[in-house]
């Protein structure tokens, strides 16, 4: 982003850190925000959401070590854990709460997010079975090896349009995407 940071782009004049969290605390009791260290600037964003923030010092090392602290930092009584990635702007309420409702259908399966024509992407809910799993995770593929080693578990949720996909990391992707959105929103 050079020198940017793309969570606390806006969408709708609300950064993207927020409005992703606040649809998570609209569909979920515990929400769980990883961030590089306590006092991450990020956080100013969040201080009035109903939300725990986690600390994870080893964050740079990659996707997989806010992961693992994260689950680590789950309640006995979880009973999955959905990770959203805090840079996918096109996540909606009503997409977390799919996801949601097809876990309460398929409690033991892996949920993995889809585009419309079955690509897939994120969120992804897994089941407290894989949490030793998840905690086990290091470097910056996420849960990848997870997800391959249990392939045959994996249950599809198809998204909207890209919704599981769209994942902006430069000033030229958020460009396109504030172009497009204002084209789909019409005059």
């Amino acid at each position: 982003m050079r020198g940017g940071d793309k969570l606390l782009e806006e969408i709708d004049g609300v950064p993207l850190l927020r409005k992703l969290t606040t649809d998570a605390r609209s569909v979920a009791d515990n929400v769980l925000v990883c961030l590089r260290e306590e006092d991450d600037p990020r956080r100013s964003v969040l201080d009035d959401l109903n939300c725990r923030f986690v600390a994870v010092p080893d964050a740079s090392k990659g996707m997989a070590h806010s992961l693992r602290a994260g689950v680590a930092e789950l309640s006995t009584t979880t009973t999955a854990v959905m990770v959203v990635p805090a840079d996918m702007p096109d996540i909606t309420r009503a997409d977390l709460a799919k996801m949601l409702r097809s876990h309460q259908d398929q409690p033991e399966a892996i949920l993995r997010a889809t585009t419309k024509d079955q690509q897939a992407g994120h969120p992804v809910l897994f089941p407290k079975r894989l949490f030793g799993a998840l905690e086990k995770l290091s470097g910056d593929v996420g849960a990848r090896e997870v997800l391959r080693r249990h392939a045959n578990e994996i249950q599809r949720v198809q998204l909207p349009g890209t919704n599981a996909l769209t994942d902006l990391d430069t000033p030229e992707d958020w460009l396109e995407w504030r172009q497009n959105r204002l084209k789909e929103k019409g005059p």
